[in-house]
């Protein structure tokens, strides 16, 4: 991550350059190469993530084991008069709900088979992404009810239809584990 501070004073200066040098916070000259090597193609990387995201999105949307989707993009989702105001665009990160009924074991099944989605926080780069969100630990206005399972992705740049067959069969993979477990 790169960014600057800028400073209204002289003496706020010294004391940021004094906070900076003691922690030892600065880009090497690699790390400042690299970050404006990738700003020459984030714009189409970006609009890439978007177009993919948004079709993998609709997708889920007709799936059965989807209660609902998290995509600002999308006018039922909460937040989306504030995103259209805001925004020109979207990108690669959106997450969905899972129908109630579905185990811990079930859904680990899901993800812990995946193909192409690899597990992690990293959202922006190329790869796609995906991991169990647990919203219930950071909600403070509302508790999150118990029953609603998120899964947060992130589109990277593979191919739209690799990716649905990935998710499909992941969500699969799920409800035959969970109808496992029932019948046990």
């Amino acid at each position: 991550m790169m960014g600057m501070i800028s400073c209204a004073t002289p003496q706020i200066f010294e004391t940021v350059k004094s906070m900076t040098q003691l922690l030892g916070y600065h880009a090497a000259p690699d790390d400042s190469y690299l970050a404006l090597r990738g700003l020459r193609t984030m714009a189409v990387r970006l609009r890439r993530h978007e177009q993919s995201a948004l079709q993998i999105a609709q997708w889920l949307k007709t799936r059965p084991e989807i209660a609902s989707l998290l995509h600002p993009a999308f006018a039922d989702c909460p937040g989306h008069d504030i995103w259209k105001r805001d925004f020109t665009g979207s990108s690669g990160l959106f997450a969905f709900i899972l129908k109630p009924g579905y185990s811990k074991l079930a859904v680990d099944a899901m993800l812990d088979g995946m193909k192409l989605f690899g597990m992690g926080y990293s959202w922006g780069g190329f790869e796609s992404l995906m991991i169990r969100a647990k919203p219930e630990i950071f909600r403070t206005a509302t508790p999150w009810p118990a029953d609603k399972t998120v899964i947060r992705v992130h589109i990277g740049l593979d191919d739209v239809e690799d990716l649905k067959a990935d998710l499909a069969a992941g969500l699969d993979r799920m409800t035959q584990a969970n109808k496992q477990a029932a019948a046990e």
